[in-house]
């Protein structure tokens, strides 16, 4: 249930009232004439486990990677807010959707001809949220009980379409089983997929049209408590859910629950929505989106998805909805900690529901350090991580690069993103990227929750489910300059096609930047790889295959290649560059890049042999850079260390080596 206004006093107690008892009342509902439950439970049980990924090549280098919290804000994940006109959509808690629906009536507006659409109200939805970086939630809808705002049917409807008198709404409820009504409809979904979908400004799109606000009831008047029954039959229900089915095979659609239309969703590529997620209610409590297993009513979201066998759909399609409005703003602080009064355990609702994103208005006064949120906003959907990269250190010509790629959130990614790597020069600019045909759609959460009723031990039970996925290509280096580069990876959003402030998706990991790209390691690039044969090599301290030992640490410094160097080394403190290239072999000149604001001495080997001892003159300040060359005695190849320490004091902080 959703409101554009501040209700008033009255109003606010009778939807309380009404929310209160519209559950109970619409399980009878549910099971009857309408979206008519199994008799008998049939539960899909735990599925089956995908087949295992192919092992990283065993000839490339593995280089590990650091993990580090993603953000809070990756694309079409998390929490929504409700778009309101001319406002900060990134106000808040960081997020990445908005969400909004339209009365019909806003984009059918032509009295005698319902064929006749104008987009523009959408129109100026989307561009506007497109221009904050984010995506879109929206739905279009017939009836918003109280009249709040007005009726959206139609002017074309009128006299072809009859209404039913919701006294308790006080509105006008058009009939649902109307012939004309149906196959207008059906000509709008139709119109509605062939202009937006796979239209970039859009994440997901609730079926609506059908029941109060779009929702797929008509509590009261759903033929109970003497009311009269307003709904949709299922055959009719299913029309509706079959035409968003044909027209929409891109963008992510969404339908309420999974009896609806008779459950005419359940083998089609649709996802279903939560509205009252993570809320308990009656006497005495139950929740209203964990099944009965774990404390849930029998008409709870779950209990329908176990009733009707579909548990697993989320492995295929998404989980979407809304936070209850009631428990907005307090249900992140049973994380960890299981359910308290209204607000049900999040922490077992995200993990069963395998929840991608919620509408939450209230994360609207959510602090961004909250470390509650935090862990769920980042559970919720996907959550990617790479903890290794596999290449050369040094390469020229064609070169294989792969990677692993694991997933700690709770859903995969619903959509193919593209996948890039790429090179950043040393001022980190990108001089050459490459497309890769990787599926992330297949990177799945390593562990999945395990219902109560699928028997496989005391809950919380977490089962073994995705892989660590690897993936290679090879890429042809032969058009980039000799030297050294960053090697990188990023995932194209496909709103940056149309909105430079698209927020790219980022993964969890220390060497991740706010730019999308992800750091992988150094490479060294063509002729000028191999320091004994005259070319120069540059090799960055922060480096992912580098090793870091006794304390020595990663830090940001503004003046330094790539924004950051090694600290903490000395006094038993090492820094060891990894995979460095020696050519044919023999004394080489080494340049270390070094900042310290004080003089200091280190001690620089190759391989492990004897150490060259150098001091160097205090830099202008602790971000500022200077250099000390050392000749050290190299090996023919590129499986040369470079080792830099002082085991008696502190040596300076290091930015890069340079070889040859």
């Amino acid at each position: 249930m959703h409101l554009r206004t501040r209700p008033t006093g009255a109003t606010r107690a009778r939807l309380a009232m009404a929310l209160a008892a519209l559950f109970a009342l619409l399980a009878a509902a549910l099971t009857g004439t309408h979206g008519a439950a199994a008799a008998t439970p049939v539960a899909g049980g735990a599925p089956a486990r995908p087949a295992a990924p192919a092992s990283p090549d065993p000839s490339l280098t593995d280089h590990q990677l650091t993990y580090a919290a993603g953000p809070l804000d990756n694309p079409d994940k998390g929490l929504a807010v409700y778009y309101n006109a001319g406002s900060d959509q990134n106000a808040g808690y960081p997020h990445s959707l908005t969400w909004s629906y339209f009365p019909l009536n806003a984009v059918m507006t032509d009295a005698g001809d319902c064929t006749k659409l104008d987009w523009s109200p959408v129109e100026k939805m989307l561009n506007e949220t497109a221009s904050y970086g984010n995506t879109a939630a929206i739905r279009f809808y017939l009836d918003y009980p109280d009249g709040n705002p007005t009726n959206g049917m139609p002017a074309c409807w009128n006299g072809k379409v009859p209404t039913n008198n919701d006294t308790y709404w006080n509105t006008q409820s058009p009939d649902y089983n109307n012939a004309y009504l149906l196959s207008s409809l059906q000509t709008f979904i139709a119109a509605f997929g062939a202009k937006y979908d796979g239209d970039p400004r859009i994440g997901f799109i609730q079926m609506g049209l059908i029941g109060y606000w779009g929702e797929w009831h008509t509590w009261p008047e759903n033929g109970t408590g003497g009311y009269a029954d307003f709904m949709a039959t299922d055959a009719n229900a299913a029309l509706i859910v079959k035409a968003y089915a044909n027209a929409f095979h891109t963008t992510k659609i969404e339908v309420r629950y999974p009896t609806s239309g008779g459950g005419a969703a359940n083998d089609l590529d649709v996802g279903y929505h939560d509205d009252s997620f993570c809320y308990r209610e009656g006497s005495p409590l139950a929740g209203i989106t964990l099944p009965q297993s774990m404390g849930g009513a029998d008409y709870s979201q779950l209990q329908y998805a176990l009733n009707e066998g579909v548990e697993n759909k989320w492995i295929t399609d998404s989980m979407g909805g809304e936070v209850r409005p009631e428990i907005q703003g307090s249900v992140f602080g049973t994380w960890g900690t299981g359910a308290s009064g209204d607000n049900d355990d999040i922490k077992a609702c995200i993990e069963m529901e395998h929840t991608t994103w919620k509408l939450d208005q209230g994360s609207t006064s959510y602090s961004a350090s909250d470390a509650d949120v935090g862990a769920a906003v980042r559970e919720m959907g996907y959550d990617f991580t790479v903890p290794d990269a596999y290449y050369d250190n040094s390469v020229s010509g064609t070169t294989k690069i792969g990677v692993k790629i694991s997933n700690d959130g709770v859903a995969p990614i619903y959509h193919p993103w593209t996948v890039r790597l790429g090179l950043k020069d040393s001022s980190g600019n990108v001089v050459k990227t490459w497309d890769t045909s990787w599926d992330l759609t297949k990177v799945m959460p390593l562990k999945i929750r395990a219902y109560p009723d699928w028997n496989k031990g005391s809950d919380p039970t977490y089962l073994d489910y995705g892989y660590p996925e690897y993936f290679d290509t090879s890429v042809d280096t032969s058009s980039v300059a000799a030297g050294s580069y960053q090697l990188v990876m990023d995932v194209v959003n496909p709103l940056s096609a149309v909105s430079s402030a698209a927020k790219p998706l980022r993964f969890a990991n220390a060497t991740q930047n706010a730019d999308g790209w992800l750091g992988l390691g150094s490479i060294a690039v063509g002729s000028g790889s191999t320091g004994g044969n005259g070319g120069a090599t540059s090799y960055e301290a922060e480096a992912a295959g580098n090793t870091l030992a006794g304390g020595a640490t990663v830090a940001d410094c503004t003046g330094c290649s790539g924004g950051r160097k090694v600290g903490y080394v000395g006094n038993g403190a090492t820094l060891t560059f990894n995979g460095v290239a020696g050519g044919s072999g023999g004394a080489t000149k080494v340049t270390v890049a070094y900042t310290s604001a004080v003089a200091r001495t280190f001690q620089v080997s190759a391989n492990g042999g004897t150490p060259v001892s150098v001091t160097v003159t205090p830099t202008a300040d602790w971000q500022t850079t200077a250099t000390a060359t050392a000749t050290l005695n190299l090996a023919a190849g590129s499986a040369n260390t470079v080792t830099i320490a002082n085991p008696g004091d502190w040596a300076p902080d290091i930015d890069r080596i340079t070889v040859g």
